[in-house]
């Protein structure tokens, strides 16, 4: 007969046993499990701003002549003080922006000739160097002034990769393999990094902070400039180096990209490394992003506001009126950026007066009004928590444009949706998807008289969270 004591140690035991592997199972199953990336209070608000515009401003945009990028990256300018705008208005630069919309708008401190629009103390070839203001003027702080005047949040673009004046060329010092060769890779590094500190520190907060090209970190032989952003500003959107990147560039510069693009990405940097993966089918991972992506980073669409007809001017040039992008083409790119899900950048060109043209000025004036008028006053809208999300009419209704918009504050957690119209009184789907993110919007070929209008989440997740759906 057994021990009824020993027989109680056995079960208890078994227990222990059974209670461990069950909970180690459950650990191994909540380990498994992804957490959903959810962006940074810069993203949101970067996501939030939507339109951008870029200024950009240097020394050849004074010298008469069209602007050649491989020359002016290689060729210094013989005379620094072309530079001598007698009409210059930071005032007007952002009025123009607001024309549009824009709720973000970035200089550029430094560009290819490595001239520098501000007081530098450890790069000599800036506005210290000209006559224009007894070499006092200083762009960055009046066009940041003017940004908080008119309650627009600055930005600043630093160029580093290329230089013409000092020779860098894609972040380099021309390679010998000599001491003197390093020591000059040496000071342009420590250039960069100071510049960096003086742009980040003396300016209040900043919305973003653009590299062009990126920047090369140490591990690749160049300056180490994101501990020196960490440390100043703790809320800006970094773009970018081969360390981190807060947001991606979208693959082409035609302000728009395709759907879906996703907020999301399998690194934590855009495409300083893996760029294998990247370049593959002409950019399609920035173009799309990954829906499975560990890191959130949403893509922006750039484009230069005078890129008609085959034109693609980043700085004024005279006598390129003509290449102004008419509205139609304007809210192509508005629908197919910010409605796929990206920010839009316009590139703006203040001339050598200091002033942006007043056709430019107008043209943005008028997209803003276009985009408005389109999506301003939605015939009905709603929002909540579910899969299901219907908007009812008292009388059939012409319907042939929706806004849907997910409160990404939790993540993007759609991967499905159909959008169904009551015809006649019979459902009928007139459009589906799969990525929302911060913003989608959806047009239809024909408009289409509705009695209702129900928008189905077939696919998330978790829980869907609908900040927005309207209807145009």
């Amino acid at each position: 007969m057994r021990n009824k004591k020993t027989e109680n140690k056995k079960c208890t035991k078994r227990l222990l046993i059974s209670s461990l592997l069950l909970c180690g199972s459950m650990v191994s199953v909540f380990a498994q499990k992804k957490e959903m990336p959810v962006p940074t209070p810069a993203q949101l608000v970067w996501q939030d701003a939507e339109l951008t515009a870029v200024f950009h401003y240097d020394l050849h945009v004074f010298d008469g002549k069209k602007y050649n990028q491989a020359y002016n990256r290689t060729t210094p300018i013989p005379d620094i003080n072309i530079f001598n705008p007698e009409q210059y208005d930071t005032d007007q630069w952002i009025r123009s922006a607001k024309g549009m919309g824009a709720q973000i708008a970035i200089i550029t401190a430094t560009h290819e000739t490595g001239f520098a629009l501000y007081q530098s103390e450890v790069n000599p070839y800036c506005m210290k160097a000209l006559k224009w203001k007894d070499g006092k003027g200083d762009i960055v702080r009046d066009f940041v002034n003017s940004c908080r005047k008119y309650g627009v949040k600055p930005g600043i673009y630093i160029g580093i990769r290329w230089n013409s004046f000092l020779g860098v060329y894609d972040f380099m010092m021309p390679k010998d393999g000599s001491k003197f060769q390093q020591n000059r890779q040496d000071f342009y590094n420590k250039m960069c990094e100071g510049m960096t500190e003086e742009l980040m520190s003396r300016y209040g907060d900043l919305a973003i902070v653009w590299y062009d090209g990126g920047g090369h970190g140490p591990e690749l032989g160049g300056a180490d400039i994101l501990p020196i952003v960490e440390k100043y500003q703790k809320n800006i959107i970094f773009y970018h180096n081969s360390q981190r990147a807060d947001i991606r560039w979208g693959g082409s510069e035609s302000g728009t990209v395709p759907y879906p693009c996703w907020g999301t990405y399998p690194f934590p940097y855009s495409h300083s490394r893996n760029k294998e993966v990247v370049n593959k089918n002409n950019f399609q991972l920035l173009k799309n992003g990954d829906p499975e992506g560990e890191y959130y980073m949403p893509a922006m669409s750039d484009a230069p506001l005078r890129g008609y007809k085959g034109r693609h001017e980043w700085f004024w040039e005279p006598g390129d009126e003509a290449h102004v992008f008419p509205i139609e083409n304007l809210m192509g790119m508005y629908e197919k950026s910010v409605g796929h899900n990206s920010t839009l950048i316009l590139g703006l060109t203040p001339d050598d007066r200091g002033l942006i043209p007043s056709g430019d000025s107008l043209r943005l004036t008028e997209f803003g009004d276009a985009i408005k008028a389109e999506y301003g006053n939605p015939l009905k809208s709603t929002s909540g928590e579910g899969n299901k999300y219907e908007i009812k009419f008292k009388s059939s209704t012409e319907v042939s444009r929706f806004i849907i918009q997910e409160d990404i504050r939790y993540g993007e957690r759609v991967r499905s949706y159909v959008i169904e119209g009551k015809v006649n009184g019979k459902w009928t789907v007139l459009c589906e998807g799969s990525c929302i993110g911060h913003k989608r919007i959806a047009k239809l070929d024909e408009p289409v008289n509705v009695s209702a209008v129900c928008l189905k989440i077939n696919d998330s997740l978790d829980k869907p969270l609908v900040k927005n759906f309207s209807l145009f």
